[in-house]
């Protein structure tokens, strides 16, 4: 809870971006960039994933410019299509033939209504003229002979579906799949339109079907044909009204023997509005093809490739080719052939994401392909549920994750939260179809991270940045690193703390100066004091000041720790070895040696940023240092490096200790007991133990002035170790005490007038 509460403003910032997400998705705050940006990223996954094989079932007739150059500019003559429509259904045994061309005049290139003309005309008095021409008309209407080669074969034509101020119509539209009351009132279930440019009457009469071949439903985005209607409802008065099929879904139907179309609507409508388009069921009588439509209609178009004819996805078979009949007999048997252009003179090129320059009869090429194999992508209608429960999960993820996480583990889980939206994107797309946004969730994750990160550097880091300048020169950097995890719990603003401080001083410095160069003195001190200093700083000390030959630190202060005598008290220990090691290094140098005194003690101090206005620096005050500091220089009378008080010795139970006396330094009336450290408690040995005791019951009978008892105790003790500086001490002090009466005020303390 603390490590919230500390980066509560880094949380919230970081979930700005994810409310702004959440707005647009909702449709508060609409962001044409994001959707944009989705449509950018459908598109790349699209042309990643297609298969990119050619669909060996269906085949493109191509009006290409070999065609154009040996037949003429379209429109051919209705004799020549005629001819083609033949070779495919007849000769080559084709399952469906589609056109995605237009029909829309009468064919006059044979004559025939020039020569009825004339009969009427100029020539009206030739007796047997009209009737002649009527005997020869069969073979010169090419429309007639184009009707009769439609009649009764499986075989769609185009037409155009328009929507203007002034509806217009042209031609003739084949019969609906589907009357206009098929959906419910109330609702815009496909796109609508009010005109249309269809074949001419004979041939719409003639063909057992037909479908529109409308493609880009809103050029105001960008222009690319995604989507493709399969339905779509004429509401004019020159036709039925009613909802007409796509040239791709008839042709399929007709492929495929599709008997029964169905609209699937969705169980409930927002707001309780007539319920939304969901999908279309096609029946063969057999098995039934669910496919998933938008709320207009429209399908995402599968494309399986770069289109044209080197594209790879269709064969293309020039039209010029199949109305010669260069093909062999049966080439094209059971292929849905579908008949279109790929010249650009003709205009039917459109940009999709898998090219500028599309032939649209690839275009439908691709969703019948798409329907044979039920590989229809869809916009499933939880989409907006779905992003919602990404954002969120992404989020929070984010807000939590970065936040309390160091920079490089925030670059990390920025990395894996995006790969995983994306995995799972890209998993439901391969695996289901499912096409599903992802824009507002990488632009969230990108957004979060920059305005965490940039909140981390600028706001929070300045703080840890202002403390390393404060505290990186005389605290370890482990616990300035600690200290930036939470800034906010340290600052220079002075307080009491109960605290361990130290005070090591060097012995026989003035004559060690006396015989170094000051150059060779300088390298000593330096190298004397790093080597202090990295003890202190491996027991995550803090280094007050150096005081020519004396440093000065403390524990349990800037970074709180509960072992901070434990931790002086080690460190005292090291440091005192770390000397012993230089001694060795000097003998072999033929320097002095050199010994130090070491004082520790723990008490309730004043800790922060103290000085002048000139110079300030983060120590410790009280009476607790002061005694610390008188402690240091009593060593030497006891025959030891290290002297630390009775607060040092009960706040740090983990070490074995020898009780050197109980004194009254200067600038204190009341007696203070003082000790050493013997080592860890696990590493006195059983003899170690029995020598500590019997010093206990020597130094007890002394305070108690029993003077044979302490000396019978000691005996043994000085024995063992005559040259240990305290048993002599001891030892002279009761030879001299002995010989005088006991003093009934005498309260068993050593007075010291002196550091």
């Amino acid at each position: 809870m603390n490590a919230l509460r500390r980066h509560g403003a880094r949380i919230a910032i970081t979930l700005l971006p994810v409310v702004l997400a959440l707005a647009h998705v909702l449709g508060a705050w609409q962001l044409p960039f994001l959707e944009r940006l989705d449509r950018f990223i459908y598109d790349v996954r699209l042309r990643a994933t297609m298969p990119g094989t050619l669909d060996p079932r269906i085949v493109i007739v191509d009006i290409d410019d070999p065609s154009l150059q040996q037949l003429g500019q379209w429109p051919w003559g209705r004799d020549q299509v005629a001819r083609l429509t033949t070779e495919v259904m007849e000769r080559q045994q084709a399952r469906a033939l589609g056109f995605d061309v237009l029909f829309v005049e009468p064919d006059a290139g044979s004559g025939l209504e020039a020569l009825r003309q004339l009969a009427k005309g100029p020539l009206k008095g030739q007796a047997g003229l009209a009737g002649e021409i009527e005997r020869l008309s069969p073979g010169l209407d090419h429309d007639a002979a184009f009707a009769r080669t439609l009649a009764g074969r499986r075989v769609a034509l185009g037409f155009y579906f328009t929507r203007t101020a002034e509806p217009r119509a042209k031609g003739q539209l084949p019969a609906p799949v589907l009357p206009a009351g098929a959906f419910p009132e109330g609702s815009e279930h496909t796109t609508r339109w009010n005109g249309f440019v269809g074949s001419i009457e004979l041939l719409a009469e003639a063909a057992p079907a037909g479908g529109f071949l409308n493609v880009v439903l809103d050029r105001d985005v960008d222009g690319v044909v995604r989507s493709v209607p399969l339905i779509a409802r004429y509401e004019g008065d020159d036709a039925q009204p009613g909802y007409y099929e796509s040239l791709a879904l008839v042709v399929h139907r007709l492929a495929a023997g599709v008997v029964g179309l169905v609209p699937v609507l969705a169980p409930t409508g927002s707001a309780g509005g007539p319920p939304p388009l969901e999908a279309l069921m096609l029946s063969t009588g057999t098995a039934q093809l669910r496919v998933p439509v938008d709320r207009t209609a429209s399908v995402l178009v599968p494309f399986r490739g770069p289109g044209g004819p080197r594209g790879g996805s269709f064969r293309h078979v020039s039209a010029a080719e199949v109305i010669r009949g260069a093909l062999a007999p049966g080439e094209l048997k059971d292929k849905i052939v579908l008949v279109g252009s790929t010249a650009p003179g003709l205009t039917d090129l459109r940009s999709t994401p898998v090219g500028a320059d599309f032939p649209g009869v690839e275009v439908h090429a691709n969703i019948v392909s798409g329907l044979l194999d039920s590989r229809i992508p869809a916009v499933p209608d939880y989409a907006v549920g779905y992003e919602l429960v990404m954002l969120i999960a992404a989020g929070l993820a984010l807000a939590f994750g970065l936040s309390l996480s160091t920079a490089p583990r925030a670059v990390g889980a920025a990395v894996l939260i995006s790969a995983a939206l994306i995995g799972v994107n890209t998993w439901l797309y391969l695996g289901a179809g499912l096409v599903l946004p992802l824009a507002a969730s990488l632009v969230m994750v990108a957004l979060s991270f920059v305005l965490n990160m940039s909140w981390g550097y600028f706001v929070e880091a300045r703080s840890s940045r202002g403390l390393a300048a404060l505290f990186g020169t005389y605290v370890p950097p482990e616990l300035v690193d600690e200290m930036r995890a939470d800034p906010r719990r340290y600052t220079m603003r002075a307080e009491n703390r109960e605290l361990t401080v130290m005070f090591c001083d060097m012995r026989g410095f003035t004559r060690l100066a006396e015989q170094m160069a000051p150059a060779d003195l300088q390298a000593f001190l330096n190298t004397f004091f790093s080597r202090l200093s990295e003890v202190i700083s491996a027991h995550r000390g803090t280094v007050d000041k150096y005081m020519g030959d004396c440093v000065m630190a403390f524990w349990g202060a800037p970074v709180e720790a509960a072992d901070h005598a434990e931790l002086a008290v080690q460190a005292a220990i090291e440091m005192a070895a770390a000397v012993h090691e230089l001694n060795g290094r000097h003998r072999l140098s033929g320097l002095p040696q050199i010994n130090v005194g070491i004082g520790i003690n723990t008490g309730v101090m004043s800790v922060g940023d103290m000085g002048s206005a000139v110079r300030r620096s983060y120590t410790v005050v009280g009476d607790a240092v002061n005694l610390a500091s008188r402690l240091e220089g009593l060593g030497v009378h006891y025959g030891v490096e290290i002297v630390a008080s009775e607060a040092t010795r009960r706040a740090a139970p983990g070490f074995a200790w020898q009780e050197l006396d109980s004194v009254r330094v200067q600038g204190k009336a009341r007696t203070v007991r003082i000790f050493t450290p013997v080592g860890r408690q696990a590493s006195v040995g059983p003899q170690a133990r029995l020598e500590l005791q019997q010093w206990e019951n020597a130094l007890s009978a002394y305070r108690l002035q029993d003077w044979l008892q302490a000396q019978a105790i000691l005996s043994p003790l000085l024995a063992a170790d005559a040259k240990k500086v305290l048993y002599q001490l001891y030892a002279q002090r009761l030879a001299s005490m002995s010989l005088q009466p006991k003093d009934p005020q005498w309260d068993g303390a050593t007075r010291f007038d002196s550091k």
